[in-house]
């Protein structure tokens, strides 16, 4: 029975979406069971809830209502490619039925477990922690959060929310974005019901609140918005606050407002590195049971340097390519998808490029190295990108010289001399050096 339910919800989905789309995502899923109200379904991996929560939910619930009604939950079954075992997922949020109770909105798959520390976000990460085990009670209240897209502003505040309903399910904790909030707020003053939203949110213990910059411009939200939290900050309870710039640059929102913003700890999320980057990817393929090289995950962590969300869409990109060709992840089929979607990717070393990277690592500008400047620093951040220049690239020692302010070849020889004697004596430098030399290479695949 649950086999034709789920058919005739296909059928529905089916006419919703291009052929590709459907193939990819709809196609390998697999009705387990319907009881209870329940439909159980299995997916290949958690790359595939993931997508089909995020992209097409609303399909799905639309379709799931026509042929069972409204009052009903899906499970989601993740196979384990690894001992065939099952992880199953109930998604709360996945329910259709609109019950008027508090509803936390946490995402159970977002913890700290599996938020991938490293330098750009490691205060964040321990402020989030020390909150967790005793909101409102730290010198973090409130505590916001800012960075740029997709660098975890969001699975960190659901990670904040979930240890806290962990250490005490009693908390009344919820997880709401400004856009939501702003839509519910106006839903309640078109049904006369706007004391019934102001208690609900004074009511809470812990206020996860994401994307405020989208208050932009709405002065009724913010006003209201403002009352509640000096209402939740009076009474000693937790608010955690994201943006995607930090409060000074928060334009179009009201003074008073943003200067409550400031009243705990302000934490910015950094880009990550390369090696963090690696981090996040080993840790994504692993919990999806996902293959990659080494090689492979190499070459996306240095090719995708922009964002977190970015190197997850490397990764469902990769995922559809080879569920489409039925194929290995390999390094020809990561090149081929990361060129499609990274600006500028490509496998060509040049000296303009081993110039930008060095003068990068060496925190200087490009213009220094060809000048005339005889400043320790920028001396031996010029004779290490001679060095590679000489090694990673085809130019003539006198071409490469005339690229660093036309100096001759007797400046670039004593260069690389100059470095492989660093390298012989001095370990910091030593392994700068190897840190530079994997990105080329890695670059060169």
């Amino acid at each position: 029975m649950h086999e034709d339910y789920w058919k005739s919800c296909l059928n529905l989905i089916k006419k919703e979406l291009e052929v590709q789309s459907y193939n990819t995502w709809f196609k390998p899923i697999k009705p387990i069971s319907y009881s209870n109200k329940i439909l159980t379904l299995k997916v290949p991996n958690k790359f595939f809830y993931e997508w089909i929560e995020e992209h097409y939910l609303e399909i799905l619930n639309n379709s799931v209502k026509k042929v069972l009604g409204k009052k009903i939950t899906i499970e989601y079954n993740i196979k384990n490619n690894i001992n065939d075992n099952e992880d199953k997922i109930n998604n709360l949020n996945l329910k259709l039925n609109n019950d008027i109770t508090l509803v936390s909105n946490l995402n159970s798959n977002y913890n700290f477990n599996n938020f991938v520390s490293g330098k750009c976000n490691n205060i964040a990460i321990n402020a989030g922690k020390s909150i967790s085990e005793k909101p409102g009670f730290t010198g973090f209240n409130p505590l916001m959060i800012y960075g740029g897209v997709g660098q975890g502003k969001t699975h960190l505040l659901h990670a904040i929310g979930n240890q806290i309903k962990s250490s005490n399910n009693d908390n009344r904790t919820i997880y709401v974005s400004s856009e939501k909030f702003t839509s519910e707020f106006i839903s309640a003053l078109k049904n006369n019901s706007l004391e019934d939203f102001t208690n609900y949110y004074m009511s809470l213990d812990t206020l996860l609140i994401d994307d405020v910059q989208f208050l932009h411009g709405k002065v009724k939200t913010q006003e209201i918005f403002f009352h509640i939290f000096n209402h939740l900050n009076l009474n000693r309870k937790q608010i955690i606050i994201s943006s995607d710039r930090s409060p000074k640059d928060l334009d179009g929102l009201e003074k008073r407002l943003v200067s409550r913003f400031k009243w705990g700890l302000t934490v910015e999320l950094e880009k990550p590195n390369f090696e963090t980057r690696k981090k996040i990817l080993k840790e994504k393929v692993s919990s999806s049971n996902i293959k990659l090289s080494e090689e492979v995950i190499d070459y996306i962590s240095f090719e995708v340097d922009t964002n977190i969300r970015e190197l997850e869409g490397i990764i469902i990109s990769l995922l559809a390519h080879s569920t489409i060709e039925k194929s290995d992840i390999n390094l020809e089929l990561a090149k081929k998808v990361i060129s499609r979607i990274v600006k500028d990717s490509n496998n060509e070393i040049d000296i303009d490029y081993i110039q930008n990277t060095v003068a990068n690592y060496f925190k200087i500008t490009k213009e220094k190295m060809k000048d005339k400047i005889r400043k320790k620093e920028i001396v031996i951040a010029r004779q290490v990108a001679m060095y590679f220049s000489k090694d990673f690239t085809n130019h003539s020692l006198k071409s490469i010289g005339n690229h660093f302010g036309g100096r001759d070849h007797s400046t670039v020889i004593h260069a690389v001399q100059s470095v492989n004697d660093m390298i012989d004596t001095d370990n910091i430098f030593r392994n700068s050096i190897k840190d530079l030399k994997k990105k080329f290479q890695i670059k060169s695949l």
